[in-house]
């Protein structure tokens, strides 16, 4: 069932879609060829804060799709996620539920593992993928990663995890310092969170996003994987090898940003993501 009416205020909260008892908040603006947006895993995460400076100029283009996922933000809780299927299933669910055979996916960090999972899992279903400093390779965790998965919630926590992922943090204002950490403080949202990536082996979540090498190797899509070149959550190399896998892939490497190409680099993103889902890598 979809429930198209938004009587709430707040900007995170958009349309709902209920399958199985399960509940999927989502934005969906725009009109055009579909595209979906998966969010990061940082704590306070939500769909609308990772992707609200990217939506508006996506959506002069496309029908812009931006759930938040089981665990994150004003959707569903699953308790502890040990199988990324439970949220390539949800991606489905969702796109069934809203009656789309086939779309065009961005995958941000956690999303880019989940993007790659669901494009190996339906292929038939994904037009062309963006994948930005993505999951879905194994990979010794990163110190901040490491950080960041074992938030306990803080506004000093916070400050910390946020300057993990930007470059510049003149961007990390104390109003969205204490919003980020008003949103990881929310009734419902830690618990999840911290059962989900929190554990003391925090390695395993890297193995649980990843997805095997022969079947990366073996998608057909066009590909482009986006990359900060002072990411020091997800490693730039991990990229290099993913592009490398991918046979119809590019690779662009950002300067002067971390791990928020969207937000630091948010006029080249949007450009680039605009113009490679309307012509892809022949133009």
């Amino acid at each position: 069932m979809v429930t198209a009416t938004k009587e709430d205020p707040r900007p995170e909260i958009g349309k709902s879609l209920v399958v199985d008892g399960s509940v999927t908040n989502y934005h969906d603006v725009g009109e055009g060829p579909p595209v979906v947006l998966i969010h990061g895993s940082g704590p306070g995460v939500t769909a609308w804060a990772n992707w609200r400076l990217n939506m508006p100029a996506l959506a002069k283009q496309f029908r812009v799709i931006a759930p938040d996922m089981y665990g994150f933000g004003y959707s569903d809780s699953k308790g502890r996620i040990e199988d990324k299927q439970i949220w390539v299933d949800q991606i489905a669910a969702l796109l069934d539920g809203l009656g789309i055979d086939k779309v065009s996916m961005v995958g941000n960090s956690f999303g880019g593992g989940i993007a790659l999972a669901f494009t190996i899992a339906h292929p038939h279903r994904v037009e062309r993928a963006v994948l930005m400093g993505p999951a879905g390779l194994e990979f010794p965790i990163t110190p901040a990663l490491d950080e960041v998965w074992g938030y306990v919630p803080s506004v000093e926590a916070m400050r910390s995890s946020l300057e993990y992922l930007a470059w510049d943090h003149s961007r990390l204002t104390d109003d969205l310092i204490k919003s980020r950490y008003e949103a990881s403080m929310r009734p419902g949202a830690q618990e999840p969170y911290h059962a989900t990536f929190g554990g003391a082996d925090r390695q395993a979540n890297i193995a649980m996003l990843a997805s095997r090498e022969e079947d990366i190797a073996a998608l057909q899509h066009e590909m482009l994987v986006l990359h900060g070149r002072f990411d020091e959550v997800i490693p730039l190399e991990s990229s290099v090898r993913l592009a490398t896998l991918l046979p119809r892939a590019d690779l662009n490497v950002f300067g002067e940003c971390g791990h928020w190409v969207q937000i630091e680099r948010m006029v080249s993103f949007n450009r680039v993501v605009s113009e490679f889902f309307s012509n892809g890598l022949k133009g």
